[in-house]
């Protein structure tokens, strides 16, 4: 099993630090090779760069008061690429690149993330384990 992981080029989990401003002030924003692809096809989808979608994100995450004293923006990044790709499994967000994001509708799909988090069994099942 963990051969489909340990096999994974490389470069994909090679951090790289970017030099983004937010809201006036240049920041070093430090992530893997793979976090950085996933960010600029979400900005990519909106016609954004990555440093556009970053700071919109900073700023919309500022408005909603959730950048108190204990945010860590750079692990909020981390979980916005791997929730977007959750959401394009589950069929949530179209995989459909031409399809931007801001043309969706949030709370349907919010409801529908949090409608299949309900279903969750509260522990995985048992997978066999291969030797």
């Amino acid at each position: 099993m963990c051969q489909i992981f340990t096999t994974a080029d490389p470069e994909l989990y090679a951090s790289r630090a970017r030099s983004i401003r937010l809201r006036g002030v240049a920041t070093s924003l430090r992530l893997e090779n793979i976090y950085w692809q996933a960010l600029e096809e979400i900005g990519a989808r909106d016609g954004l760069s990555v440093p556009q979608l970053v700071t919109r994100l900073h700023d919309e995450l500022d408005e909603a008061g959730a950048l108190g004293d204990r945010a860590n923006f750079t692990s909020f990044l981390r979980v916005t690429c791997t929730r977007y790709l959750q959401l394009q499994l589950t069929g949530l967000i179209p995989t459909d690149l031409d399809t931007p994001i801001r043309s969706l509708d949030a709370e349907t799909v919010l409801r529908g993330e949090h409608d299949r988090v309900r279903r969750w069994p509260s522990r995985p099942p048992s997978a066999p384990r291969s030797h």
